[in-house]
């Protein structure tokens, strides 16, 4: 019989992947991540592709969710408090980073160019809850 799996779960980087990851097999859950290697060889391909995916049987899948349900965080601010969105006051906020402007393109130029992490991000929250998206 042939075995399936199901995305669970998207990583922009394999560290955070491969937390989740130890929490799930702890818990008895086999994981396979996809694009690891490719995202750890060129960190700057990660949003491109998608990041790192987290799969499980098909038959783990609820299972899995309700972990990862359990673990969920959310951002914070620079004192440690949960982020608020101002739209409609959820804490179910995330923080993504973004190269919109001059500056965060600039040094993710750089960066490409001489094989290094970016020195500047953009940082943008998006609101799970009402899909508000603000900085």
């Amino acid at each position: 019989m042939k075995e399936t799996f199901v995305n669970i779960a998207c990583y922009q980087y394999s560290s955070e992947a491969q937390i989740v990851k130890g929490k799930l097999q702890s818990e008895g859950i086999e994981v396979f991540l996809a694009d690891q290697v490719l995202i750890d060889t060129d960190p700057l391909i990660s949003q491109a592709i998608g990041g790192v995916k987290m799969n499980v049987r098909t038959c783990d899948r609820a299972r899995a969710l309700a972990v990862l349900n359990e673990i969920e965080n959310y951002s914070l601010d620079n004192e440690g408090k949960r982020l608020i969105c101002p739209s409609c006051n959820s804490i179910h906020v995330k923080v993504y980073t973004n190269v919109k402007d001059l500056r965060s393109f600039l040094a993710f130029l750089i960066s490409f160019l001489t094989f290094s992490l970016p020195i500047h991000y953009k940082y943008d929250y998006y609101c799970e809850s009402c899909k508000n998206k603000f900085s």
